[in-house]
């Protein structure tokens, strides 16, 4: 059964994050522990893009940035899925180079070294060299990127609808079992 941790991060892009737990809720015998590490920023950008702080009213385990007790901070935690949504450049890069200097990039590095499933929904348009090749520095270490660029053939009429194309992707990424449009059926 899978364990799965959900890290947020101050960059934009907080519909994603809501789109996702919402699915998540929905997929919840899917998985066994949903855990969610939100950074301070992440809070502020959410309640500046949804004007709410209905993160809050989830019911599931939030876990401080500076808690290196939690389950996922190690590989005996055996958590198999990690999802960075939205990824910031300036966490994607701490991965990349390998400072574990808070949760996120503490965990980040465990799924990598235990081979497990790190998907990195990064948001930052353009992206320089640096993003580029801090891209892929992850994903020749085994994580995955998947930019937060929705597609459009599914014909999506609102934001949310827009952001579910990305997030269907991620959890198609995570080996969910979710409905979904599908190309040619």
């Amino acid at each position: 059964m899978n364990k799965i941790v959900v890290c947020i991060t101050g960059a934009s892009g907080s519909v994603y994050v809501k789109v996702l737990l919402d699915k998540l809720i929905s997929l919840k015998g899917q998985y066994e522990e949903l855990s969610i590490v939100m950074t301070e920023n992440a809070r502020e950008v959410w309640k500046t893009e949804l004007d709410n702080e209905a993160y809050s009213s989830y019911g599931l385990k939030f876990y401080s940035q500076t808690d290196f007790t939690a389950p996922f901070a190690s590989g005996s935690g055996q958590y198999n899925i990690m999802i960075i949504v939205p990824c910031s450049m300036g966490t994607l890069g701490r991965i990349a180079a390998g400072v574990s200097n808070d949760l996120i990039t503490r965990a980040a590095d465990v799924v990598l070294k235990e081979r497990r499933k790190l998907i990195c929904v990064v948001r930052d348009t353009p992206y320089n060299l640096i993003h580029i090749r801090n891209m892929e520095t992850v994903t020749l270490a085994g994580g995955i990127i998947c930019p937060a660029t929705p597609s459009f053939y599914s014909k999506p009429t609102t934001i949310e609808e827009a952001a579910a194309t990305v997030v269907d992707r991620v959890l198609d990424l995570a080996g969910l079992n979710i409905k979904t449009f599908r190309w040619g059926k």
